[in-house]
């Protein structure tokens, strides 16, 4: 009988056949990954130069703050919360630290109230109206992130406990709920992040750096080939023969030269009658979909769409892009609630206050959608909405009061007429609805009396 071999049935993919997962085999078996840090220069290059680095740092931050947010609230005080934002420029500043964020790794909007003690926490409940005076942004290489708080009873658990910024005399220390604070690329584990990046994030270019350089490499490629698109051939005759002559490679050269200037000025081709004249032409067919593939991952690692990012409609049969634009404002939205409306908590909360001298508890707004609908879509489901309110009228499960109310509230939340709230407080339950002018086939009118 023949030795049995005992074979190893946990050793993951690796195949005693193939070699696949054999470092002596496998080329893929010894790969790693690695972290090559972008140094500085290196990033305002690529956002000075490169227009696929600089749109991938833009767009989503140009997106996440073009469309405004609706408060809700009185209009008297919606207009004066409005004019606070327009006096501090609070759109503009929170584009431009958004944009610092995501290019250095991360950036602060500085609450200017006029405290002395920065060193000390702000508290909102203080402020009164007027109270913020300025808005200042301050990008990752204008602010020292002090040493991590790893109190993990406290709020800061995991970030900086203080920041330093240089004053024009001496260096201050500054408490980090002064700062709205904005990270690019979260990193894993604050505690093993050191160096400059210390309490910040990574710029946003590091992960899609490769795929830029692999889309610019092929993009210069395809512009040389361009040069090459028509090559002229000449046969010579006793070419080869000829070349043993010391003086025959700058007679040749002369002789071209001679050639292509005639042909520049005159169209035509002077030729021996022997010499044969041909020309090659390079097919750059298929050179637009590979252009295209390297564009759509990186793309993929900016997550931004193609049409998004290239301003252009999508190709194919059917293809209108609506899908993707719509997973892009979804992610867009996701920014919003779960990143810039947290960072702006205490702005917002000092904000409210500057502008009306007092915190409503009832005040709060939303993000303006970014996807708008055209407005015959908004008179459908304008139409939809108030057939269904008759509908439910005619049942007689809702008074018409309570339906008043409700269809009001749906036709100013979703912003169908805007204002409708402030005229029903001021025409408020003095008003006539009117007989009830029903059908008595259908039910929804009683009977007549009877004589």
């Amino acid at each position: 009988m023949g030795e049995v071999i005992k074979m190893r049935t946990n050793d993951s993919l690796r195949s005693v056949v193939s070699g696949l997962g054999d470092p002596m085999r496998d080329k893929m078996a010894m790969t790693t990954y690695g972290f090559q840090m972008l140094d500085e220069v290196q990033i305002a290059n690529i956002y000075r130069s490169n227009w696929m680095g600089r749109k991938a740092v833009d767009i989503p931050a140009l997106d996440a703050v073009r469309k405004g947010r609706d408060w809700q609230a009185e209009q008297d005080q919606i207009e004066l919360i409005e004019a606070e934002q327009n006096r501090l420029g609070f759109w503009k500043k929170l584009l431009e630290v958004l944009i610092k964020a995501r290019l250095w790794g991360g950036a602060a909007l500085y609450i200017g109230t006029g405290d002395n003690d920065l060193a000390s926490p702000l508290v909102p409940e203080r402020i009164k109206q007027g109270g913020v005076r300025y808005l200042t942004v301050l990008g990752r290489r204008d602010l020292a992130a002090g040493e991590i708080d790893q109190d993990v009873m406290s709020e800061f658990y995991g970030k900086p406990a203080y920041y330093e910024v240089t004053g024009a005399s001496s260096l201050v220390r500054i408490h980090p709920s002064r700062f709205s604070l904005f990270v690019g690329a979260a990193q894993a584990d604050a505690f093993l992040n050191g160096g400059i990046n210390q309490g910040w994030g990574d710029s946003v270019l590091e992960a899609m750096y490769a795929a830029m350089k692999n889309a610019d490499a092929t993009a210069a490629n395809i512009a040389s080939l361009v040069f090459e698109a028509n090559v002229d051939v000449f046969r010579i005759p006793d070419f080869m023969a000829s070349l043993a002559d010391p003086t025959y490679s700058q007679r040749l050269l002369d002789r071209f030269m001679l050639a292509a200037t005639a042909k520049g000025i005159n169209r035509a081709l002077i030729l021996d009658k022997d010499e044969e004249y041909d020309r090659k032409t390079i097919s750059f067919a298929t050179l637009p979909d590979v252009m295209q593939q390297f564009i759509q991952q990186f793309c993929g690692a900016a997550d931004i769409p193609m049409t998004r990012f290239l301003g252009t409609a999508p190709s194919g049969l059917g293809s209108n892009g609506d899908h993707s634009m719509a997973n892009y404002h979804d992610r867009i939205a996701s920014t919003q609630s779960l990143e810039i409306t947290p960072a702006l908590y205490r702005l917002d909360e000092c904000l409210v206050r500057s502008a009306l001298g007092s915190r409503p508890p009832e005040i709060f707004y939303t993000w303006a959608p970014l996807e708008q609908m055209s407005e015959k879509e908004q008179a459908e489901i304008g139409k939809m909405n108030a057939e269904t309110a008759e509908i439910l009228g005619r049942t007689g499960v809702f008074t018409r009061e309570e339906l008043r109310t409700v269809v009001a509230n749906q036709l100013v939340e979703s912003g169908f007429y805007p204002g409708l709230d402030q005229a029903m407080a001021e025409t408020g339950d003095n008003f006539d609805l009117g007989e009830d002018e029903g059908n008595e086939e259908d039910g929804t009118q009683p009977p007549a009396e009877e004589e």
